[in-house]
């Protein structure tokens, strides 16, 4: 509950006097003593609690009656205009979903009644802090929302590449938001977290750590959103036709497995190509290399809830793969971009209300307040109520109802009778059996602003999450977490961030307040429940331990000289090629060059316009005179240094070896440099990219 501190008058509060005080549920709240003023809405009204929607006992869902959040979220919905305040960079694609078998026995949605049942789909993949003209590879959730048009009306899954969330209540979601965009008396810095304000908010947000370790994870700067999971975040529920529940959760698993980017490399292809990701899913479909993901779902009942170590309804927490393993009940697959950007992928509109007869909601929370956000934020963003007239919102299913007139209104009701009951017997009428009926849930407790206790654990998952990385992968969340506190200006928000990391593990802390020159550890931060240490591991956690264990649906650039061996590009070709992967052809001009044969060898790119960042793996197929050139230009070593710190598998023909050593590489540092003279070396090349990277290589870099 929130608690006023008064002390001596006249003295300002600073951000020094500031006290945190522990709600029931482990929320922080935050108050200065004295005079200081006091919360009010836009109307004047004192607000008591600025952390907790009002709710029907402290699980219960959200209450319409709560003017302060309707407020709070009606002024955020309405603070941008044209684009997105959130997710506003973004990229979509066409496709279908495919059922696998029937689950009537849970759910009477007719998508998942009729083994091999296809369904037109559309899916917005997106960054969220950024805006429309930021680049793709910054440091970020990724939005991954699918729009299904379902033949009982379309069901929007509108969900992330991470499981959990920063908050756990809707009423605080304005308040991360405004954190981590550009600090609103400079207007900047554009798409990325490492501000003051950002880690300030979560410094005093304990609730934030599980995601903190996901956002500061490899998750956070994916290499393609064809190598990237998708999660609907929250609990739902399926509904049969006999009324009777079980709660969902929704993952997307990519066909062609996990993949990101190191941080150095995302900060070069940034700069190389602002638009990677869009361009690489741009290629993919219109090459016929369709990207493709299983549904997967994780199904269990209120007796599971019960005895789950974390709530259910928590956006915070996840239930572990390894404990309740995930059932594939579907596939989705892109193979048509739009026609035009604007019209399709700017103007789609994604409700989490948006869901058909047998799927319905949970009490969390976050998800109660989305369901009433999302609706009100399509008024400022499209221009009126009608927003489902533009195509691509339109269901694809029949539609009956008197809804009339108001802006851009593409279609009215047809005839006299505009309205329901009437004793016409015209229009439309509501069905109790074929209609959406929403599960008869008993709920009771009194009207009360509060977290629940058993929302109260905010370290335990985030211990697991780091304790179920590979090594590599725990050096970048540490690197990630250095980098961003060192942007930070304010000591104090730093020595607070470290405070939470011991709660988290004492290695992780200690790493980082040395890599920022931390004199001393402060003492861990204050913990609303006991972190424990007790839970196993979770491998699927891990990008690493998630690999395709195939070099399908990758990139391999191949830099090559005048007096290039022809025959060996045309071999590595054919290889890469039977791999499933794809071949780019570099050269000093991107005209190309003649080869040692006589014959023309056509480029993709010049040298300064494809680095290496832009590809999986890297060949140089070089003569030695050729060699000898490039090693006079900067971007010619480049494209050798930055592949070898990142961690590719790099094959060079022996002309190649002044060029590899002018950048400071090796010929024969580790089993990732592949000699291509070995005629049976092509094979080993492209079997090594089946490990996309050679981590082991990545100590000795130190980038």
């Amino acid at each position: 509950m929130v608690k006023i501190s008064s002390r001596s008058p006249g003295k300002p509060a600073t951000i020094h006097d500031q006290k945190l005080e522990r709600g029931k549920g482990g929320e922080l709240h935050q108050f200065a003593e004295g005079d200081g003023p006091v919360l009010t809405t836009a109307q004047g009204g004192l607000v008591s609690d600025d952390h907790n929607t009002l709710k029907i006992g402290e699980r219960g869902p959200t209450l319409i009656e709560d003017f302060h959040f309707r407020e709070k979220i009606f002024h955020f919905d309405h603070e941008r205009i044209p684009e997105r305040v959130v997710h506003a960079r973004g990229y979509g694609a066409h496709g279908y979903f495919e059922t696998y078998e029937s689950l009537a026995k849970y759910t009477r949605a007719d998508i998942f009644q009729r083994a091999g049942e296809k369904t037109p789909a559309f899916v917005r993949f997106s960054t969220v802090a950024g805006s429309k003209g930021s680049f793709d590879l910054a440091r970020d959730v990724r939005g991954f929302a699918v729009k299904l048009y379902t033949k009982e009306g379309n069901w929007d899954i509108v969900g992330n590449n991470i499981p959990v969330f920063f908050i756990q209540d809707a009423i605080r979601f304005p308040d991360i938001i405004h954190a981590v965009k550009p600090e609103p008396d400079r207007a900047f810095p554009q798409a990325q977290s490492a501000h003051d304000n950002f880690w300030d908010f979560i410094s005093l947000t304990p609730e934030s750590m599980h995601m903190v370790m996901w956002i500061m994870s490899d998750r956070a700067i994916p290499r393609s959103f064809r190598f990237m999971e998708g999660f609907g975040v929250h609990t739902f529920r399926f509904v049969n036709a006999k009324d009777e529940s079980t709660f969902v959760k929704f993952h997307w698993k990519p066909k062609l497995g996990l993949q990101s980017v190191v941080w150095n490399e995302a900060v070069k292809i940034n700069g190389a190509d602002p638009d990677f990701h869009r361009r690489d899913l741009w290629n993919a479909v219109q090459s016929g290399n369709f990207p493709e993901w299983e549904l997967r779902v994780q199904l269990f009942d209120q007796t599971f809830a019960d005895n789950f170590e974390f709530d259910v309804l928590d956006a915070t927490k996840i239930i572990p793969e390894e404990v309740l393993e995930p059932i594939p009940v579907g596939r989705l697959v892109l193979d048509r971009m739009p026609e035009n950007f604007f019209a399709e992928t700017e103007q789609v509109a994604f409700m989490t209300q948006n869901v058909p007869p047998g799927v319905d909601f949970s009490n969390d929370p976050l998800l109660q307040g989305r369901n009433f956000s999302y609706l009100d934020t399509q008024l400022k963003r499209l221009g009126g109520p009608n927003f489902t007239h533009i195509p691509i919102n339109a269901p694809k299913c029949p539609l009956h109802h008197f809804q009339q007139d108001g802006h851009m209104a593409m279609r009215n009701p047809v005839g006299r009778v505009n309205y329901q009951p009437n004793s016409f017997g015209e229009g439309p009428r509501e069905s109790p059996q074929r209609g959406f009926r929403t599960f008869a849930d008993a709920e009771e407790g009194q009207k009360v602003r509060l977290r629940a206790e058993s929302f109260a654990d905010h370290y335990s998952q985030a211990r697991q999450f780091f304790n179920s990385q590979t090594p590599p992968e725990q050096r970048h969340i540490a690197m990630a977490l250095t980098f961003e506190l060192s942007k930070v200006e304010t000591p104090v928000i730093r020595e607070r961030m470290v405070a939470h990391l011991l709660n988290i593990d004492e290695g992780l802390a200690d790493t980082v307040a040395d890599e920022l020159g931390m004199k001393q550890l402060p003492k861990p931060a204050d913990a609303a429940a006991a972190p424990r240490d007790d839970l196993d591991p979770s491998p699927a956690l891990s990008i690493i331990e998630n690999g395709p264990n195939s070099f399908a649906g990758r990139k391999v650039g191949v830099l090559v000289s005048q007096g290039a061996d022809a025959v060996i590009l045309k071999k590595l070709q054919s290889a890469i090629e039977k791999e499933g992967a794809a071949v780019e052809v570099i050269a000093p001009k991107v005209g190309g060059v003649e080869a040692a044969d006589g014959s023309w060898i056509g480029a993709k790119h010049m040298i300064d316009g494809g680095p290496s960042v832009l590809f999986d793996a890297v060949a140089l197929i070089l003569s030695e005179a050729g060699a000898e050139r490039l090693t006079g230009e900067a971007a010619a070593r480049d494209f050798v240094a930055d592949a070898f710190a990142h961690c590719k598998f790099i094959a060079f023909t022996s002309g190649a070896v002044p060029l590899l050593q002018k950048a400071g590489v090796d010929p024969e540092a580790d089993e990732g440099l592949i000699g291509l003279d070995d005629p049976k070396a092509i094979i080993s090349f492209v079997e090594s990219c089946r490990k996309l990277r050679l981590w082991s290589r990545e100590m000795a870099v130190k980038l």
